[in-house]
């Protein structure tokens, strides 16, 4: 686990800066000056020179790109201030009102190619709204190992191309599933992380998430009360019998804490957020075992007092969050009702069986939402590991009176190594094309022999894209992330199950890091909108070594994006065909993702 947050001496950043006018003016550093700095460049053995009394202080107090441009030897205070060095900075200070608004990461490192972008209550790396480019021409966002984190650069359609080894061809007349979005989860522990920092510092971490500047989230899970990652087990009404919920009422977590912080997040973003809300537990006291953690399901059967009243908790919870202006797109049934099953279970749970909650449903939950003034929330069933399909859904969904109430299924991936994707995601999408796939949690750090916490793993970011392409080319309409934001420990939570996440919040210095999975997450959230389709991709292959994972969507406003993954150390050459456009010479450098966007004639 990589926890020191020590900078190895001999690690050097990859980009030089000069700050200028508040502005951090970056240029990308040749490989081979990569390979040999002069002492006292931006990231060598001695720290960096520090900027000039006369310009801005830099913005950042831990990391910020703001050591000035010079060259080793006996000229470099010179280069800094002679002549040439101030036409340099009149230069560039002309260009800054035409520079774009993007702000480039602040990086840190936390081991060899273990880079994490910083940010505070004064600085933080942002992105450019995205502008179509003009017809015949595309831009490319290209994150890597290497230290790129979504670095935009142009080019140009070709009428004809050099025989690549592989080629990737857009078929846009073959049309695919719709796409609902990306986003993460507010948990009680995301909540704390983020008010536990300065109020700039929170408006620069949800700004990452949900505004134009940033990735642009918009789907947000929120934990039904408490989940494992709570401070403290509760639920909305610990009054036994209390069949009628007239002692319901939502926490402090959720009214001092959650309800704010989506209130502004949905403040920041251009795009509509879709809330959907999962149940870890039932109270208690409806609870087969009389506690909230452990194996036990929920007591009766379906149709009697316990069931109706469970299902009324749904409905209180969503006329709760209406009071405060608050709106869910859809609930699940309940978060992983397989754990309930499991004899020594640690953590909150309730469980049920795919019999069970087809009977929950039909008679129960499933009415109850259609009499409400919730009618119109998606309800989505599993929310569980992918293992459990296609039988799952042929159980639930195989009953008229179940499914008629129901949307969607949501699938975790914890399991997926046991399930391949083939026989469980296709084969329900064909059984069952009307409801809708959708990922609802995902976590690096989960497993018992994985450190909780890797600051700047780049090979978790690529976990992630692996999970998000092979989902949508899989049929799945979107994927979510766990917890938006955890401490250094990988918590805070009641139950001591750490784990990581795309930003890591340190209170103590009012900094988060921005994970490479944030990064990742961002290739697809930003540039795939609700509503695009996914689109055919022929794939022609010439070589052994080309293995690059991609997926393909028709956005929209007509455009195309295109994501292409490459978790390899080796650079892959390849061709882009758009039939209508031309074609697009490229290159994946090893360890790498890249989004492409262009238009189509119209």
């Amino acid at each position: 686990m990589f926890l020191g947050g020590m900078d190895p001496p001999h690690l050097p950043t990859r980009q030089e800066s000069l700050w200028v006018g508040g502005q951090s003016m970056q240029q990308e550093l040749p490989s081979s000056r990569r390979k040999s700095r002069g002492r006292g460049d931006c990231g060598s053995s001695q720290q960096a020179q520090p900027v000039p009394s006369s310009l801005p202080a830099p913005a950042l107090s831990e990391g910020a790109p703001a050591c000035r441009l010079h060259s080793p030897g006996p000229t470099r205070a010179m280069g800094a201030v002679g002549i040439l060095g101030w036409r340099l900075l009149l230069l560039l200070l002309q260009m800054v009102p035409q520079a774009a608004g993007a702000r480039p990461c602040s990086p840190k490192y936390f081991g060899r190619d273990a880079m994490v972008c910083v940010c505070n209550a004064t600085y933080c790396d942002t992105l450019d709204p995205v502008v179509l480019p003009a017809l015949g021409t595309y831009v490319k966002y290209e994150s890597s190992k290497a230290g790129k984190r979504l670095e935009r650069s142009e080019g140009s359609f070709q009428r004809s191309l050099h025989t690549p080894e592989l080629l990737l061809t857009l078929n846009i007349s073959t049309l695919y599933q719709h796409v609902k979005g990306f986003g993460g989860s507010l948990s009680d522990a995301a909540a704390l992380n983020i008010l536990g920092l300065s109020q700039p510092a929170q408006d620069n971490l949800l700004r990452s998430y949900f505004s134009e500047s940033g990735i642009e989230y918009n789907l947000i899970r929120l934990p039904m009360a408490c989940s494992d990652f709570s401070v403290r087990p509760y639920s909305y009404d610990d009054i036994p019998h209390d069949y009628e919920l007239k002692h319901f009422r939502l926490a402090e977590e959720d009214v001092k804490m959650k309800i704010p912080l989506l209130h502004r997040a949905s403040a920041m973003s251009r795009r509509p957020l879709s809330l959907y809300a999962s149940p870890w537990t039932s109270p208690a006291w409806m609870k087969s075992n009389g506690d909230i953690r452990g194996k036990g399901t929920l007591k009766g059967q379906a149709g009697d007092k316990y069931h109706k009243t469970w299902a009324n908790y749904f409905i209180k919870f969503l006329d709760e969050y209406a009071k405060h202006s608050l709106t869910f797109w859809a609930v699940t049934a309940g978060n992983e009702p397989t754990a309930g099953e499991i004899v020594f279970y640690p953590f909150q749970c309730l469980g049920f069986s795919p019999e069970h909650q087809r009977d929950f449903i039909a008679r129960d939950l499933g009415p109850a939402l259609a009499n409400s003034s919730h009618r119109d929330v998606r309800l989505i069933i599993l929310d569980d590991q992918r293992v459990m399909l296609p039988y799952w859904a042929q159980v639930v969904l195989k009953d008229p009176v179940a499914a008629s109430y129901i949307s969607g299924i949501g699938i975790h991936w914890y399991l997926d190594f046991l399930a391949p994707i083939d026989l469980t995601l296709s084969i329900t999408h064909h059984l069952f094309p009307d409801y809708f796939l959708l990922s609802t949690e995902a976590s690096t750090g989960s497993y018992f022999w994985e450190p909780r916490v890797v600051l700047g793993g780049w090979d978790r970011g690529s976990k992630y894209s692996h999970s998000i392409l092979t989902n949508l080319n899989n049929y799945v309409t979107g994927w979510t992330d766990w917890n938006l934001a955890l401490n250094l420990e990988g918590g805070p939570n009641w139950s001591k199950n750490y784990v990581d996440s795309p930003i890591i919040v340190d209170s103590s210095k009012d900094v988060f890091y921005k994970q490479p999975m944030f990064y990742h997450l961002g290739h697809f959230s930003k540039f795939i909108p609700e509503g695009s389709q996914r689109m055919g991709l022929a794939v022609s292959k010439k070589c052994r070594q080309c293995e690059l994972e991609h997926s393909a969507f028709l956005r929209p406003d007509g455009a195309v994006v295109l994501v292409v993954l490459n978790r390899f150390p080796v650079d892959v050459s390849f061709g882009i065909s758009d039939p209508q456009v031309g074609f697009i010479e490229a290159m994946a450098p090893g360890d790498s993702i890249q989004t492409f966007l262009w238009k189509q004639p119209a």
